[in-house]
């Protein structure tokens, strides 16, 4: 683990099999973007075509309907993916809606075990209410990492790219919540990875009025936390509740619960 997390560090090839499960297209580009084109052996999951079903999204950025939005979406992705240098990785797509992947979870789980077996690592968004479907790639990694230690003792690592969180009433963009357990690695970009970043970043024309509250440099890892996913959202902590969203985090408890089977005090302890 320690030799792969320098790897990352240092922005050597990364040989090794690796999956980035991502909650929209554009989260690896945000997250992981100066490394992807090194990974030589990259699968990219994405959980969500990036659409909402209500059209108002599609609506509001000029697209006729959700479809019409999330085709876009796949668009961007994958001019965003050539510049930078990954137009090649293994694509697996599973399409569901945005922000109600909680609602799939236990199949996302079970599609994950076998998208994520043979694995070096896997690498996916925080557990920290910054958006429900970044919480719910969080919880059916863990889910899938759980199957797999069972199986034959041989999860991949899961390792964290930093996303954001709730700071106040605003969001915290490209940091993770402190949590002294877990150390992070900062990657400093230098000025040709931010020119190829910003880039790629350009490439996601629907998304820039959000994507601009991402710094282009550091981007962040670290191994991912024992998160306790059966424990109450603390009131106040979800950034998507100030949103005005149907999915709240209560409704996110709900379901999580469910995917769960309502079992408390369910840590990620097993995956580890």
């Amino acid at each position: 683990m320690k030799e792969l997390l320098e790897k990352f560090r240092s922005g050597t090839a990364i040989e090794e099999p690796i999956a980035i499960v991502a909650a929209h297209p554009d989260d690896e580009t945000i997250g992981i973007a100066s490394r992807l084109g090194r990974i030589k052996r990259l699968r990219l999951i994405h959980l969500t075509d990036g659409a909402p079903r209500d059209h108002a999204d599609a609506h509001r950025k000029g697209f006729a309907d959700w479809k019409a939005y999330a085709e876009a979406r796949e668009r961007e992705l994958c001019a965003a993916l050539d510049r930078l240098g990954a137009a090649g990785a293994e694509r697996r797509r599973y399409a569901f809606a945005d922000q109600s992947a909680i609602f799939a979870a236990r199949e996302i789980a079970d599609r994950l075990v076998d998208d994520l077996a043979g694995m070096a690592a896997v690498l996916t968004h925080p557990y920290e209410h910054g958006h429900p479907d970044h919480d719910t790639a969080a919880l059916a990694v863990w889910m899938a990492c759980c199957t797999l230690a069972g199986r034959d003792g041989r999860p991949p690592e899961h390792i964290e790219f930093a996303c954001y969180h709730r700071d106040g009433n605003a969001g915290l963009f490209g940091r993770f919540r402190a949590t002294p357990a877990r150390a992070e690695i900062r990657i400093d970009l230098d000025a040709g990875e931010e020119a190829t970043k910003r880039a790629a970043i350009a490439c996601f024309a629907s998304q820039a009025a959000m994507l601009a509250h991402f710094p282009l440099t550091p981007e962040r890892f670290r191994r991912a936390p024992d998160y306790d996913f059966a424990a109450p959202i603390s009131p106040g902590a979800a950034l998507y509740d100030l949103f005005g969203w149907d999915m709240t985090s209560t409704r996110w408890e709900e379901a999580a619960a469910a995917a769960l089977g309502r079992r408390t005090g369910a840590t990620n302890g097993a995956a580890r």
